[in-house]
C-alpha cells in the first residue's frame, strides 16, 4: 500500500493500494458509497488459491454479517463487468475487526489512547517500524508515545501521514472494551435514527 492523496476519487484514506488492488479499489469505492459504506482496504492474496479481500464498514464504524453479505452482492456485479483480476478468485468481504487497520486520519483520532503498530515507507527518526500509544492525530501526522525508544531519543514522535505504509491497532483488553462500547453506542444511535426501540440487551452490554 502507498500513502497517496487523490482528492478526485472521493477517497479520504491516507493509505492506499497499488497495482491490481488499486484497480479493484477504484471499482468498488463508488459502489460502496452508493449503499452507505466506506472502503477500508483491498488485498489480493494467495490464501485458499486466490482470495480478494474487501474490508469495509459503515460510516459509524459498524459492520455486521448482514452488511458483509449486502456489500458482497453489490460489488460482485461490478467486479464481474470490469474483471480486474485475470484469474479465478474467491471474494471475501469482511469488517475491519477490533485490531483494525488505520487508514484515515479519523481512525487515528478515534483510537487515540490505544496502542498501534506503524510501518513507514521512508525513514522517520532513523527507523521504519514503530510501536506505541496514539497520543494525538494532527493535520500532518500522528504523534505516538513509543514503547521502546533508543537511549537518549524522544519517546514521543510525530509520524507524517504521507510516510505511513501500514498501520493497525494492537489487540489489548482496553481496546476490546472500548471497541465493544463504541459499537454498542453506534448501534443504539442507528436504531434511534431509524425509529426502532432499543433492546434491553444493549444496555446490559454497556454495563
Amino acid at each position: 500500500m502507498t500513502a497517496l492523496a487523490n482528492e478526485t476519487t472521493g477517497d479520504d484514506r491516507i493509505i492506499r493500494e497499488s497495482g491490481v488492488d488499486a484497480r479493484v479499489a477504484s471499482i468498488v469505492q463508488p459502489v460502496l458509497r452508493a449503499i452507505g459504506f466506506r472502503l477500508v482496504r483491498v488485498r489480493l492474496s494467495g490464501q485458499n488459491g486466490l482470495t480478494l479481500q474487501i474490508m469495509a464498514e459503515r460510516e459509524d464504524g459498524t459492520m455486521t454479517v448482514e452488511d458483509c453479505e449486502e456489500v458482497s452482492r453489490a460489488v460482485s456485479p461490478a467486479l464481474d463487468v470490469e474483471d480486474p483480476v485475470d484469474k479465478a478468485y474467491h471474494l471475501e468481504v469482511s469488517s475491519p475487526g477490533i485490531d483494525r487497520p488505520l487508514v484515515r486520519k479519523s481512525d487515528f483520532e478515534n483510537w487515540a489512547g490505544h496502542q498501534a503498530r506503524i510501518e513507514t515507507s521512508i525513514l522517520v527518526a532513523e527507523r521504519k517500524r514503530f510501536k506505541g500509544t496514539i497520543v494525538s492525530a494532527g493535520a500532518n501526522g500522528v504523534t505516538i508515545e513509543r514503547d521502546q525508544a533508543p537511549e537518549g531519543a524522544e519517546t514521543r514522535i510525530e509520524v507524517p501521514y504521507e510516510s505511513i505504509a501500514e498501520a493497525r491497532l494492537i489487540l489489548t483488553d482496553d481496546l476490546i472494551r472500548d471497541a465493544l462500547s463504541k459499537d454498542n453506542q453506534a448501534r443504539k444511535e442507528a436504531k434511534k435514527r431509524a425509529g426502532e426501540p432499543e433492546d434491553e440487551a444493549d444496555d446490559e452490554t454497556q454495563d
